[in-house]
C-alpha cells in the first residue's frame, strides 16, 4: 500500500466515522438535520472510497475500510456512547484485525 492509498483511506475513515457518529447521535435526538448531516457525511466517504478502489482495487479498499472502520466505531461506541460488547462480539472484532493483518502481507506474486 502507497503512502497516497493510506492517507485517503484516513481521510475516508474519518469521514465514515463522523457519518457513523452523526447516525448515533440522530437516534438519540431525533433531529433531522443530524441524520441529513449523517447522510452528506456518507456520500463523501463513498467517493473518496472511489479513488482508493482504483489505486488499491475492489477487495483491499472495501476490505480494510470494513475492518478500520468495525474497529474504530466500536471504539467510539463504547467511549461516547457507553455500549458494550459481549465477549463473542469481541471475538468478531478481533478475527476482523486478524483478517487485516493477512490482508495487508506482501504477495508473493503467485495466485
Amino acid at each position: 500500500m502507497s503512502l497516497s492509498f493510506i492517507l485517503w483511506l484516513s481521510a475516508s475513515m474519518a469521514i465514515f466515522l463522523s457519518a457513523a457518529t452523526a447516525s448515533r447521535y440522530y437516534v438519540s435526538s431525533n433531529n433531522i438535520l443530524l441524520l441529513v448531516f449523517s447522510l452528506f457525511l456518507y456520500c463523501v466517504g463513498n467517493l473518496m472510497m472511489v479513488r482508493l478502489m482504483r489505486e488499491g482495487g475492489l477487495g483491499l479498499a472495501i476490505s480494510a475500510s470494513a475492518v478500520v472502520q468495525l474497529v474504530l466505531v466500536n471504539v467510539i461506541a463504547f467511549l461516547v456512547f457507553g455500549e458494550r460488547l459481549t465477549l463473542m462480539q469481541m471475538a468478531g472484532v478481533a478475527l476482523g484485525i486478524v483478517s487485516m493483518g493477512l490482508m495487508m502481507l506482501p504477495s508473493s506474486g503467485r495466485v
